[in-house]
């Protein structure tokens, strides 16, 4: 059974940095591709971003040069450090893991179908 737990949400103001982590039970980080996606209320759930099972990072044109994915294969986590916080960045963040070598739908790891496993999210409120 693969569980994953995210933490490091809170409140900062603009301009601020968080670093999310999502640590991973039930299976091998290195074999995964992982992804952070948001959610605003009532709206779809976006992909942030992303690092496949070889390593290469995956970026969503709103956050990069803002945030980066990181994954730390000896404590089965994956970290999304995130900088220069803007108040839209606050909504709910999810972790998400899955077991293929590729993307299976639509051809990207930003994209949400592409993920059998998924956290319960972690809050991020950026302030003005």
């Amino acid at each position: 059974q693969v569980q994953l737990v995210e933490s490091g949400g809170g409140s900062v103001q603009a301009g601020g940095s968080l670093r999310l982590s999502c640590v991973g039970s039930g299976y091998y980080l290195s074999s995964y591709s992982m992804g952070w996606f948001r959610q605003a209320p009532g709206a779809e759930r976006e992909g942030v971003a992303a690092i496949d099972s070889d390593g290469r990072t995956y970026y969503a044109d709103s956050v990069k040069g803002r945030f980066t994915i990181s994954k730390d294969k000896a404590k089965d986590t994956v970290y999304l450090q995130m900088s220069s916080l803007k108040p839209e960045d606050s909504v709910l963040y999810y972790c998400a893991a899955d077991y293929h070598k590729s993307p299976q739908y639509g051809g990207s790891w930003l994209g949400s179908n592409e993920y059998v496993y998924w956290g319960q999210g972690t809050q991020v409120t950026v302030s003005s």
